[in-house]
């Protein structure tokens, strides 16, 4: 799921900086880059977490604890561990179907 999730969000935060701007590829691509990392995608998780439900936080849960086996070097494991859990969530959500609680869980980190 985390797969997914992971193109599910880098579509969502290419479309909002490309509708929102008509700047250079290279300033678009290091926008882009400030909010698909570990560490933003672990600090997004933490500011909605209180705002899920049970079964995405159990969502979660699943895709934080799922056994890694790397890290990439410019991430913290528990940053990584956060990020793939939000990234489960954002695949649960697209692969169930439920366009509107994803498109609500992007309104709540401002990226519609």
């Amino acid at each position: 799921m985390a797969y997914v999730g992971d193109a599910v969000y880098e579509l969502a935060v290419r479309s909002r900086i490309v509708m929102d701007r008509s700047r250079k590829i290279k300033d678009i691509h290091q926008e882009v880059v400030g909010l698909v990392n570990a560490e933003k995608q672990a600090q997004l998780l933490r500011k909605i977490e209180s705002r899920l439900t049970e079964e995405e936080m159990a969502v979660v849960r699943r895709g934080r604890n799922a056994k890694t086996h790397s890290v990439p070097r410019h991430a913290d494991t528990a940053d990584y561990r956060w990020s793939t859990g939000l990234e489960a969530l954002f695949g649960y959500l697209y692969l169930k179907g439920d366009e509107e609680r994803l498109r609500e869980i992007l309104e709540m980190i401002d990226l519609t």
